[in-house]
């Protein structure tokens, strides 16, 4: 079973109040979990920010709505109850609760109205049951999926050269590799049988980790892999970087996965988000925080 979109979870959360005692956020969130036969993986799924989980955020929600149109309340933090309205509405034993059935409430459209005061249609969450959190880090994950798309697509068509430093940038922006001369010295230098350059782990040179680039287009196979390992036990080297414009084959990630040197497979699609992550090729074109109410700030002593 799916995962309930947080309008699914109004109903059920407003008959788990109607015994009128006080719940916490906690205790309703897994009573609707064992309602909706929710599996431990299903529980463990989380929001793509990895905040909040993903049931508990549309539940959280769910409970929000209904608290908008009067239907439940919070005596205390973290604490709620069914209202006297509430208990009216399940009398009336409605099929379903969803936004469209708060809107008899004046009190939910006053909240509607002040929500979108500058919206001229109704906003996306309330067509496709997402919440808000859903929504916004839904739209982010497509741009930054773009985003990397477009770098992948420059990735392939720059030169070799610009590549591997390129590669040294998002190196060393990670921790490693030293300073960026010294990595921009060691790569591109060593050419030994598979091997395209040589850098530290840490600073202090604790460690080498050699390096293979590849800026290609087809798949890299269990060949070029084996070569590569081949040269690493040559050098008696116990670590490995492979990195490619392209893509892996299953065989080529089996090969790593059996062998005693650590070996690591970053591919086209890896790099760039890499990339993303560590401000190489990007820059910010604007910033916006998620804020909520600080309820300790707002309680009295």
């Amino acid at each position: 079973m799916a995962i309930p979109d947080y309008q699914t979870c109004m109903l059920p959360l407003l008959k788990y109040y109607a015994d009128g005692q006080e719940h916490t956020n906690r205790d309703s969130i897994d009573a609707l979990a064992k309602e909706f036969r929710l599996t431990d993986e299903e529980r463990r799924m989380m929001l793509p920010s990895g905040v909040q989980g993903l049931f508990d955020n549309r539940v959280n929600w769910a409970r929000t709505y209904m608290k908008k149109a009067a239907l439940v309340e919070s005596p205390k933090r973290g604490v709620h109850l069914i209202t006297k309205r509430g208990l009216d509405v399940l009398k009336k034993k409605p099929m379903r609760i969803d936004v469209t059935y708060l809107g008899q409430f004046q009190e939910f459209r006053d909240f509607r109205a002040l929500r979108h005061a500058k919206q001229e249609e109704e906003p996306e969450i309330d067509l496709n049951n997402k919440t808000p959190e859903e929504s916004l880090e839904g739209a982010y994950q497509k741009l930054r999926g773009d985003l990397a798309a477009d770098l992948l697509q420059r990735l392939k068509s720059c030169s070799a050269t610009f590549f591997e430093r390129l590669v040294v940038e998002v190196i060393v922006k990670m921790g490693y590799g030293g300073t960026r001369i010294d990595a921009g010295k060691a790569i591109g230098k060593a050419g030994d049988g598979g091997i395209d350059g040589i850098i530290k782990e840490d600073k202090l040179g604790l460690d080498a980790i050699y390096i293979q680039a590849k800026r290609w287009e087809n798949t890299v196979g269990r060949p070029e892999i084996q070569k590569f390992i081949g040269a690493l036990a040559q050098q008696r080297a116990k670590k490995g970087l492979f990195i490619t414009t392209s893509s892996f084959s299953e065989d080529a990630e089996d090969c790593v996965s059996r062998i005693e040197a650590k070996v690591v497979l970053i591919d086209g699609e890896s790099l760039a988000q890499m990339m993303i992550d560590h401000n190489v090729g990007v820059s910010t074109v604007g910033t916006y925080e998620v804020k909520k109410i600080d309820s300790d700030y707002f309680s009295e002593e």
